[in-house]
């Protein structure tokens, strides 16, 4: 073992000084602590998670099902620890935040790059979403990037074909800048993977699963929004309640929804 390899620590190996000296709470109050650390963590599984769904587009698009199923029950189990946390932000009350909200300024969660890049996997497709990111800066060149590449239910498609399912040429090759809108001709292809039940439809469920998990997601963050500060404004001038309550029921894959209407 060279000296570097011995003089490595536990500390050292997960930078527990930056870690640990990266909460500065702009004010004295105790619960500003709490609400700092929680969405630090969350920016944390972010990261995990678009680092999990980049390699469940590999493992997709080469036709691995056994990988792509262990790495979106990872993906699963990650959403339900974030849904979990909103438990632990909800242990502060309406008049706890309002004491240090003021310090938060223009910053919100809309500013949030990364959850806007999971957004742009999953199938977002909105300029609108650049209005928080100016030219320029890596957060806008990020999600300009996501929003460039095939989103995870295109590489879904590419998976299908693997697997001798006939995915008509012009969804396979469709402007991926673009919305995926939802296709007849696919939700017929997903009926007979359902009624084949071979390890392709099983991967469908897992798809199912995420669309959903996402949503509870999504349900949970809006209803710990309206008990903290009710229907007023968001920080950084963001709709707060409102905007958010438009988002809990989009589904990411519309063709797996469609498709229960003729199981």
């Amino acid at each position: 073992m060279t000296k570097q390899h011995a003089a490595l620590t536990y500390s050292s190996y997960l930078a527990l000084d930056e870690v640990l000296n990266a909460q500065r709470p702009r004010s004295d109050e105790h619960d500003e602590m709490l609400f700092i650390v929680i969405h630090q963590v969350y920016e944390l599984w972010f990261k995990q998670l678009l680092h999990e769904l980049d390699h469940l587009q590999v493992r997709l698009e080469a036709g691995d099902s056994s990988h792509a199923i262990r790495t979106l029950r990872r993906i699963l189990t990650i959403l339900k620890v974030t849904v979990a946390q909103i438990d632990v932000l909800e242990t502060m009350t309406p008049s706890q935040f309002t004491s240090f909200r003021d310090r938060l300024e223009a910053s919100s969660g809309f500013q949030s790059g990364q959850f806007r890049e999971l957004e742009a996997v999953l199938g977002r497709r909105d300029d609108s979403v650049f209005l928080h990111y100016p030219e320029g800066t890596a957060a806008r060149e990020k999600i300009a990037a996501r929003m460039s590449r095939r989103s995870l239910y295109d590489s879904f498609l590419h998976y299908l074909v693997k697997h001798g399912y006939q995915v008509p040429r012009e969804i396979l090759e469709r402007d991926i800048t673009k919305p995926y809108q939802p296709s007849p001709e696919v939700q017929d292809l997903l009926l007979q993977v359902y009624r084949d039940d071979e390890v392709p439809a099983n991967v469908c469920e897992h798809l199912v699963d995420l669309d959903e998990g996402v949503q509870e997601w999504r349900y949970r963050h809006v209803k710990m929004v309206e008990r903290t500060i009710g229907e007023k404004k968001g920080t950084g001038g963001s709709a707060g309640a409102a905007y958010l309550r438009t988002t809990v029921h989009k589904a990411h894959f519309p063709d797996l929804w469609a498709v229960r209407n003729r199981l």
